[in-house]
């Protein structure tokens, strides 16, 4: 039976990532500090649907991460842990560096010095390109857009970390890429866009589609930062799930390379996209009030995702419309969260 060692696995992806290699046969371990909203709620959840190992721990602590993988031996490392938001990052830089860039480094050293075979996936984001401000971008049909990117950005865009959550993740996504280089080791990290799906409890500052879609439920009102019409490529877990597992089914052949990971051009949202998606599931208006740019906020991102395809067999199978619509049922079917 394969193994596999998930950090931040009470997380929305994490567990959505932890039930499907259950169901699939794998045996699950999940470390987790349970900081997050939400985690606690997730991990009984997950636990009702599977076996799984649980580690309270926190991946700032090298020694405690180091025995987790000592005492699990897994072959993969779903490293998930993070700090997700950029203005958090803001306030607190600090912070945000020791969980994101020590945190990771502490689970590549774990793995190395513990179970150097393992497979090791790595959660990057698309903050590690920047604003991409040298892109020409324009306003088409009311969002913005790239002037001469149909297919989005590739992987061979220069790295431009902007923010301290970006300087943090763009570490952490550099050192999983320079861990197989140097050591030999089984890495490869992927650059994620917009995640978006069940058990996600979105927050304003991180997890946009999730926070707009409770709030309309809920009959809350939300604030829009920037004008709205900033676009992003969105991808359902389940997808995401999916891409996982098709790197791990390649480990050899990925190993070292970075992977944009996302809905594609054919899976874009703007902000006011997704409050007239959300309007017409719920039959009202969402009410929202508009605020200044937040820093580092990019006017559009789409990831293109052909070398994903070529190499791993993957590309997005949930459009958009019918994943925002599941996740909209979800938080509908489960009101008691959010209340």
């Amino acid at each position: 039976m394969r193994s596999i060692l998930i950090t931040g696995g009470a997380g929305f992806i994490g567990v959505n990532a932890a039930s499907r290699f259950a169901a699939a046969g794998w045996r699950v371990a999940v470390l987790d500090n349970l900081s997050r909203r939400g985690a606690a709620d997730n991990l009984d959840w997950l636990r009702e649907q599977a076996e799984v190992g649980f580690h309270r721990v926190d991946v700032r602590d090298a020694p405690a991460v180091a025995g987790v993988v000592a005492a699990e031996r897994p072959d993969v490392v779903l490293h998930l842990a993070g700090q997700v938001a950029v203005t958090t990052s803001v306030a607190d830089p600090r912070e945000d560096f020791e969980i994101n860039a020590l945190g990771t480094f502490n689970v590549l050293e774990a793995v190395r010095s513990e179970q150097p075979r393992a497979f090791v996936v790595n959660a990057s984001t698309n903050k590690v390109y920047g604003k991409l401000e040298e892109l020409g971008i324009e306003l088409r049909d009311g969002r913005y857009a790239y002037a001469g990117l149909p297919e989005g950005v590739d992987e061979h865009r220069g790295l431009d970390f902007h923010s301290p959550y970006g300087c943090s993740k763009g570490v952490a996504d550099q050192y999983t890429i320079d861990y197989a280089r140097i050591y030999g080791m089984r890495t490869v990290t992927f650059r994620q866009s917009c995640i978006y799906g069940p058990r996600q409890f979105g927050i304003e500052d991180q997890g946009w589609v999730a926070w707009f879609t409770i709030a309309a439920v809920m009959g809350r009102p939300v604030s829009i930062f920037g004008d709205g019409r900033q676009v992003r490529d969105v991808l359902h877990v389940d997808d995401l799930v999916r891409a996982y597992a098709a790197a791990i089914e390649r480990a050899d052949e990925v190993s070292g390379q970075a992977f944009n990971i996302g809905g594609g051009p054919t899976n874009t949202l703007s902000l006011l996209d997704l409050l007239g998606e959300l309007e017409s599931f719920n039959g009202r208006p969402l009410e929202h009030s508009m605020h200044d740019w937040r820093p580092g906020d990019q006017p559009v991102f789409v990831c293109d995702v052909r070398k994903a395809d070529r190499l791993l067999g993957w590309s997005p199978a949930i459009n958009v419309r019918e994943g925002v619509r599941s996740l909209f049922t979800w938080v509908s079917d489960n009101r008691h969260y959010f209340s």
